[in-house]
């Protein structure tokens, strides 16, 4: 596939890692060391100008383009990019990276001349909100409309020992769900029954969300349901955020230093108490009793506040923190600091984005330790070798399919189930791995 991405930033440069070893990839920025970084890492072409020129769109070839991703951090830039490349290569399929959510709404109304809008900051909310909802898990994200969850534990001590410590096939484990890897340092394994989960692992699991949450029980016993949550910052992700938990039944509390800010989330917000302050002060934090609430989530713009926030509110007693991080360094430095979840807006949107660049069959994509594996959700080929398979008897190279749909529904397949032409498979592999098990499916 031809792929013209405009933008080399955080969103552009994880797309192109995602993609630049099976397809041909030119990338446009303004800004040559951003381009010079890719070109030295990448097999990729680079043209330096403006993604909003015509004469810049036809130099990067976009006329032959099958897909074209304008993902710059200016909405009107990329609106602009993509009219361009609708007229140069009417048949590709067009992505534009917004941060405004009427952008989307104008979308999905049919009103934006773009195949498909992502938002940044929506994106982040579901990241957010999945997280709320699984507050034992490192990540999670669901399939198949919600009938399916994959859920990263990282097991500590205090886990279940009927979990850890023994064989799989001699634990027990909840029904309607499955390992599909155990990350043991740098490394991954398939497991098998006689594979043992241990303290200090990371377990990447895949079930029912009733399952999920059995699991979370199993491997930290005593988290309960979150219904009581903090937004520290009420920008466009802050409210987002809060938008998204208010709707599911959440007390949500938003904190905005600026007065015309925190004015203005009062009133698009009703259903939350907004504080007008930094949310830093003890006599705040004391008299609000912010470290009662269950968790609280860090949207400021700002890492470096976040993190002091996120430490402090720790210290008060917040039991589980959220950060939305900006600079990917930051991720580290928050985990190491005790931060229990870490949402990166750029990547949550390059994700989405590198899904459309995937095999049509392949409806949804989830990228899990810092993009090393991926989720697929893909149709299977009446072609396919492993149609006609038993479970039990399929060869296990480099993937495992942890749930199948079928008819809508969704099933968790025992050895003696047979896949069938037409199911939708959810398959765990690593990311260098992707395209051979698209091909095999």
């Amino acid at each position: 596939m031809k792929i013209v991405i405009v933008g080399a930033g955080q969103v552009g440069s994880t797309i192109v890692e995602a993609l630049h070893s099976e397809h041909d990839v030119a990338v446009i920025d303004t800004v040559a060391q951003r381009l010079e970084a890719l070109a030295y890492r990448y097999d990729v072409r680079t043209i330096e100008g403006n993604g909003a020129s015509r004469k810049t769109m036809r130099a990067a070839g976009v006329a032959a383009a099958d897909l074209f991703i304008a993902c710059t951090s200016r909405d009107e830039v990329n609106l602009v990019a993509c009219s361009f490349a609708r007229i140069e290569a009417p048949r590709a399929t067009s992505v534009i990276r917004t941060s405004n959510i009427e952008y989307i709404d104008l979308w999905r109304e049919g009103r934006l001349d773009v195949d498909f809008a992502v938002s940044s900051e929506l994106e982040t909310a579901h990241a957010v909100s999945r997280s709320i909802g699984m507050p034992t898990a490192r990540q999670t994200d669901v399939f198949a409309g919600g009938q399916i969850q994959i859920v990263e534990f990282e097991i500590t001590s205090g886990a279940d020992r009927q979990v850890v410590g023994r064989p799989l096939r001699e634990a027990s484990l909840p029904e309607d769900a499955r390992v599909l890897g155990i990350i043991r340092a740098d490394s991954m394994t398939l497991p098998r029954g006689g594979d043992v989960i241990q303290v200090g692992d990371r377990i990447v699991v895949i079930g029912s969300p009733q399952a999920a949450r059995e699991w979370g029980a199993l491997l930290s016993p005593g988290e309960g349901t979150v219904e009581d949550v903090v937004v520290y910052g009420g920008g466009q992700v802050g409210a987002a955020i809060a938008r998204m938990l208010t709707a599911q039944e959440i007390g949500v509390r938003v904190i905005e230093p600026d007065r015309e800010r925190a004015r203005a989330v009062a009133e698009e917000l009703p259903e939350c108490r907004v504080y007008n302050a930094s949310g830093i002060e003890p006599d705040f934090l004391e008299r609000e009793r912010i470290g009662q609430a269950q968790a609280a989530v860090f949207a400021i713009k700002n890492d470096a506040t976040n993190h002091y926030a996120a430490t402090l509110a720790r210290v008060y007693g917040v039991r589980f923190t959220i950060a939305v991080v900006h600079d990917p360094i930051s991720t580290t430095v928050y985990e190491h600091s005790g931060v229990d979840v870490t949402v990166n807006p750029r990547g949550v949107t390059a994700e989405e984005i590198v899904r459309f660049a995937h095999d049509p069959r392949t409806q949804q994509v989830a990228m899990l330790e810092g993009d090393r594996y991926e989720v697929l959700d893909i149709t299977t080929q009446p072609t396919s070798e492993y149609v006609g398979l038993r479970f039990r008897d399929m060869p296990i190279r480099g993937a495992m399919i942890g749930a199948i749909v079928r008819d809508g529904q969704a099933l968790f397949p025992r050895s003696e189930d047979v896949l069938q032409a037409g199911d939708r498979v959810i398959v765990f592999t690593e990311t260098s791995r992707v395209s051979h098990v698209e091909k095999v499916l």
